[in-house]
C-alpha cells in the first residue's frame, strides 16, 4: 500500500525532527580543528569586510588569486557564517543551531525525494529517511561548523533535482508555462550548491541521468539515436539547458581557480606525492572502497585521515586489493543489471497505453508529487496499481488498468529508485576520487554526506524487497526487527559520536588510534593553552616519534619550552621547524625573539631580517605569513630602540609601516614609532604617531598611557589625566593604567592620590614585582610607612636576589624603628652588593644608634 496523506506528512515529520533530536547535543560543543581557522580568522565574516570580499575569496579567507589559496571557493557558505557572527558573535551554539536544523530540513527534503521514487510506499521511504537522518557518517557535517558547506550544498542539490523533476512533468503538457519557472529555478539551484560546496554542480548530471533513463525511458544502447530521434524533442530541451549550465558553471569554477589546480602539502594526500604508478592506482583505487566500508559499518571515525592513516596500497600482493576488486566487481555488476532492465523496459510491448510511456505510477515519478486525494484503494492517482513482488529481488509485475483496459507490465521493481540511488552515491564522489585532480585530503567523511542518500536509498531497497517476500510473516516480522535494530544502534552510535566533536581535547582523543602523529600534535596545542605543560611536552614528543618531520609541532613545542624560559631547547625546537619548512615565517620571529632574550642581538637582528623577506608564495596561510614579516620588522625596531638606538628603529618601523597588508592591526607598530620620536624629544612627531595608533584603534591602552606621558613631559598635565581617566574607563581591570597613572600623580606629589592608584594595581597584579615595589614606594612618600613596609616585604619575596629590594625594606625597618630586623636586611643587601656605598652607610647610621641605645648587634660587624 501507499502513505495516506497524514502518513507521508508524518514521515517527513518523523524523520526531519529524529534527524534534529539526534544532533541535539552538539548545541554546546564549542569551535574545533577547521572551524577556528573558517570562522574565528577569517576577517570575511566582521562587518568591517565589504561583502563582496567573501566572492573574491576562498573558504578560508585568502584571496583566490594568490598561489597558496585552498582554491574551496564556497561563498554561500561564508555568507551563513557571517549571518551567525552577525546574530551572535563568536557564540558557537548559533553555529551548531543553524547546522542541526539544516541537518534536519535536508532529511526531510530527502525523504520527499525518496517518497517520489517509491511511490509513497511506506517501508522503503521511511527506511531510506532514517537511515539518512541518523548514520554517524554525518557527524563531522553536522557536529563540525564547517560541514555546513556540504548539508547545505545537499540541500540546493536536491531542491534542483526536485525542481527538475517537476520540470520534466509541465514539459510533458504542451503549452504549460511552468516548465519554464521549475526549469531556471533549477539550474539557479544548481549553481547555489556549486556555490556552497563544488561537488554540487554534479546535481545537473544527476538531473540528465533522471530525464533520459527514467523520464524518458531510453535504453542505454539506444544513445546514439538520441541525436536523430524525433521521438524525444522534449529531452533535448532539458539536456540543452542542463549542458549549457554545466558548461557556465564548470568555466567559472575553472576561471575563479586560475584555470590550475591548488598545490596541497605531501601529509594532506601522501599518494598523491608518491613517485611509483602503481602505488597511486593501487592507493586510489581502494581509496572509494574503504569510503564504502566507512557508509556500510561506521564504527572507526575520525577528524582526520591524512598522513599515514590509510597505509599506502604499494604491492599487488596486497591483500587490500580483494577489497577493491571486490568492491569494482559488485558496482559492476549493478551496473550491468540496471542496464539489461533499462533495455528491457525500453522496448515496445513493455510500454502502456497512453502516450507510448509505460504506466506513470511506476516511471513517470512526478506525476506523484505529493498527496492530494485518495481514491478506496488509498492510491494517488487515478491509475489502479496492484504490485506483486516475486521471490527475486530482480523482478515485479504490475497491472494497470484505465478505462477498463489493462496491460501487463513485466517491470523489475524499484528500477528506477535504483537508477537515481546509484546515481546519487557515485556522481557526487566523483570529485573526491583523484580522477580529474588531486584533492587535499585522503577520506574526509563530510564528503560522503551527500553520496549517502544514493547509499540509504539502496539500503531500502534492499530491505523492501526483503521484507516483500510474502512466504513467512514471522520472516517478515524478523527482518523488520533487525532493520529497527540497525536503526537504533547507529544513532546510539550517532549520539556517542557527536560528544566527540564537543571540545578539541574529546575530538582529538578520539582521533588517536587512527591518525596518532596529527592527533597527539593537536592534542598538545589544547593541552598547552589550558596551562597543563607536563602532558602538552609528553603529547608534542609522542607525534613526532611517530613523524618527525612535523614542522608545526617542533615549533609548538618550542614555543612551550620558551614560555618555560628553556630557551636552549625552544632554540633546537624552532631550527628543526625551520629544516622541515624553510618558510614557516612564525618560527623564524620566535627563534628571532629567543636570541633577543639570551642576548645574541646580532643573530637576532640577522634572523628577524631574513623573516621580513620571506616570499609567500604557494603558502596556504599567506595573511598570517605576510601579518608576521610585519611582526619580525617591528620586534627588531624594539630590539634597536632597547639599545637606545632609536633611529635605527624609526627606519625599521617606517620600512614595516611602508610594507604591511591591509589586514595588519598597526596600533601597536604606530605607537612604538611615536615612542622612538619621544626617547629623541620629537614630540611633534611623536604626538602624531600615538593619535595615528588611537586611530586605529580608539581603545588601544598603551597609546593611552604613552600618549598620556608625552603630554605630560610636554607640560600639558591637564591634558595628560584626561588621556589616563579614560585609559581607566575603557580598561577598568588593567593594572598597567593604574601604575601609570599613580606614576603621573606622584611626579605631580599627588602622593595619597597616587597611593590609591598603586594599591589597585597591586590588588590586580599581586605578583608583578615593578608593581609591588613601586607601591612601597609610592606608600612611604605619601607617608604610610607601615603599609610601605608589607609591600618592600612582598617584594622581597618576589625577587629575593633584588639588592634594591632588601636595601629599601631594611631602610623602611629603620624608619619604623625595628632596628635589628633591618641590619638582617641590609647585611642580606651586602652580602648581594658588597660594595654598595648607599647600604654600608646605611648599615653604620643604624649601628651607631645601635650603640647610643645599648643594644647589641645581632651579627658580627663585617661586610667586607
Amino acid at each position: 500500500r501507499k502513505l495516506t496523506d497524514m502518513e507521508y506528512y508524518g514521515s517527513v515529520a518523523l524523520v526531519s525532527g529524529l534527524a534534529c533530536l539526534l544532533y541535539w547535543n552538539t548545541l554546546d560543543a564549542d569551535f574545533a580543528y577547521d572551524d577556528s581557522r573558517a570562522i574565528r580568522t577569517n576577517q570575511d565574516l566582521l562587518p568591517s569586510s565589504p561583502l563582496t570580499s567573501l566572492f573574491r575569496n576562498d573558504f578560508w579567507g585568502t584571496p583566490l588569486t594568490h598561489s597558496g589559496s585552498h582554491k574551496s571557493y564556497r561563498p554561500l557558505c561564508v555568507l551563513s557564517f557571517r549571518l551567525n557572527y552577525l546574530l551572535g558573535g563568536y557564540d558557537p551554539r548559533g553555529y551548531h543551531l543553524f547546522n542541526v536544523l539544516l541537518h534536519g530540513i535536508v532529511s526531510g527534503l530527502f525523504t520527499v525525494l525518496v517518497a517520489k521514487f517509491f511511490i509513497g510506499q511506506p517501508l522503503p521511504t521511511l527506511v531510506a529517511g532514517l537511515l539518512f537522518a541518523v548514520h554517524p557518517i554525518h557527524t563531522e557535517a553536522v557536529a563540525g561548523i564547517v560541514g555546513r558547506a556540504d548539508i547545505g550544498a545537499c540541500l540546493f542539490f536536491l531542491g534542483s533535482l526536485l525542481s527538475y523533476m517537476q520540470y520534466c512533468k509541465y514539459r510533458d503538457k504542451a503549452g504549460d508555462g511552468w516548465r519554464w519557472m521549475y526549469l531556471y529555478a533549477s539550474l539557479a539551484l544548481a549553481g547555489c550548491s556549486m556555490l556552497t560546496k563544488e561537488h554540487g554542480i554534479t546535481v545537473l548530471t544527476v538531473c540528465v541521468i533522471y530525464d533520459v533513463f527514467i523520464n524518458h525511458r531510453v535504453a542505454p544502447r539506444d544513445l546514439p539515436a538520441l541525436l536523430v530521434s524525433k521521438r524525444h524533442q522534449g529531452l533535448w530541451e532539458g539536456l540543452l539547458h542542463l549542458g549549457c549550465a554545466s558548461a557556465a558553471l564548470v568555466g567559472l569554477r575553472l576561471h575563479l581557480m586560475g584555470s590550475r589546480p591548488p598545490d596541497f602539502a605531501p601529509a594532506d594526500n601522501p599518494t598523491a606525492d608518491s613517485e611509483s604508478l602503481l602505488t597511486r592506482t593501487l592507493t586510489f583505487l581502494y581509496l572509494p572502497a574503504f569510503n564504502a566500508w566507512l557508509l556500510l559499518c561506521p564504527r572507526w571515525l575520525s577528524f582526520d585521515w591524512s598522513m599515514e592513516a590509510i597505509p599506502l596500497v604499494q604491492r599487488i600482493s596486497d591483500p587490500r586489493n580483494l577489497i577493491s576488486a571486490s568492491f569494482y566487481a559488485g558496482l559492476l555488476h549493478l551496473v550491468a543489471t540496471l542496464v539489461k532492465r533499462l533495455t528491457l523496459a525500453s522496448q515496445p510491448d513493455h510500454r502502456s497505453a497512453f502516450g507510448g510511456f509505460p504506466c506513470p505510477c511506476l516511471h513517470k515519478l512526478t506525476s506523484w508529487h505529493k498527496p492530494t486525494r485518495r481514491t478506496l484503494n488509498n492510491n494517488f492517482d487515478s491509475c489502479v496499481c496492484a504490485t506483486s513482488y516475486s521471490s527475486s529481488v530482480s523482478s515485479a509485475s504490475s497491472d494497470c488498468s484505465e478505462t477498463g483496459s489493462s496491460t501487463s507490465l513485466p517491470i523489475p521493481g524499484h528500477l528506477d529508485a535504483s537508477v537515481i540511488a546509484l546515481a546519487l552515491l557515485v556522481l557526487p564522489f566523483v570529485p573526491a576520487t583523484n580522477l580529474f585532480f588531486y584533492v587535499g585530503f585522503v577520506v574526509a567523511e563530510r564528503v560522503l554526506y551527500l553520496p549517502s542518500m544514493g547509499f540509504c536509498m539502496l539500503v531500502a531497497i534492499g530491505a523492501d524487497n526483503l521484507c516483500g517476500k510474502r512466504e513467512s510473516r514471522r520472516r517478515t516480522k524478523v527482518l523488520l526487527l533487525c532493520v529497527a535494530f540497525v536503526l537504533v544502534t547507529l544513532s546510539v552510535r550517532t549520539v556517542r559520536r557527536n560528544r566527540d566533536w564537543s571540545t578539541e581535547e574529546d575530538l582529538y582523543r578520539s582521533g588517536i588510534e587512527i591518525n596518532p602523529p596529527k592527533s597527539y600534535g593537536n592534542l598538545a596545542n589544547i593541552l598547552s593553552a589550558r596551562g597543563r605543560k607536563t602532558e602538552a611536552e609528553w603529547a608534542y614528543k609522542k607525534a613526532l616519534s611517530y613523524r618527525s618531520n612535523m614542522a608545526d609541532v617542533h615549533y609548538n613545542l618550542g614555543i612551550l619550552l620558551q614560555e618555560q624560559n628553556r630557551l636552549e631547547e625552544a632554540l633546537q625546537s624552532y631550527k628543526m621547524a625551520i629544516q622541515f619548512r624553510p618558510r614557516l615565517a612564525m618560527a623564524h620571529l620566535n627563534m628571532g625573539l629567543v636570541l633577543g632574550i639570551m642576548g645574541r642581538k646580532d643573530e637576532a637582528i640577522e634572523v628577524y631580517r631574513h623573516c621580513a623577506q620571506l616570499d609567500s608564495a604557494g603558502l596556504k596561510d599567506p595573511k598570517m605569513h605576510e601579518s608576521t614579516k610585519i611582526s619580525a620588522l617591528f620586534n627588531l625596531g624594539r630590539l634597536y630602540a632597547d639599545e637606545g638606538k632609536y633611529k635605527e628603529a624609526i627606519t625599521v618601523y617606517q620600512e614595516a609601516v611602508a610594507k604591511m597588508p591591509d589586514h595588519y592591526q598597526p596600533q601597536s607598530l604606530y605607537n612604538m614609532m611615536g615612542e622612538a620620536y619621544f626617547k629623541l624629544g620629537e614630540y611633534v612627531e611623536a604626538e602624531r604617531w600615538y593619535k595615528e595608533a588611537l586611530r586605529a584603534k580608539h581603545d588601544h591602552i598603551p597609546a593611552h598611557l604613552t600618549y598620556a606621558k608625552l603630554l605630560s613631559k610636554w607640560n600639558r598635565p591637564t591634558e595628560a589625566e584626561q588621556w589616563f581617566l579614560r585609559a581607566k574607563g575603557i580598561a577598568p581591570n588593567d593594572s598597567s593604567v593604574y601604575q601609570h597613572y599613580g606614576q603621573f600623580l606622584s611626579e605631580s606629589d599627588r602622593h595619597m592620590e597616587a597611593a590609591e592608584n598603586y594599591l589597585r594595581a597591586a590588588e590586580l597584579s599581586p605578583d608583578e614585582y615593578e608593581i609591588i615595589f613601586n607601591t612601597a614606594n609610592t606608600l612611604r612618600q605619601a607617608g604610610r610607612n607601615a603599609e610601605a613596609e608589607a609591600f618592600y616585604q612582598a617584594a622581597v619575596k618576589l625577587r629575593p636576589q633584588e639588592v634594591t629590594s632588601h636595601m629599601n625594606l631594611g631602610a623602611m625597618l629603620h624608619v619604623n624603628g625595628k632596628l635589628l630586623e633591618a641590619e638582617s636586611s641590609y647585611l642580606e643587601a651586602l652580602r648581594l652588593k658588597p660594595d654598595d656605598p648607599i647600604t654600608q652607610n646605611n648599615l653604620q647610621k643604624l649601628r651607631n644608634l645601635l650603640v647610643q641605645r645599648g643594644l647589641r648587634s645581632s651579627t658580627v660587624v663585617s661586610h667586607r
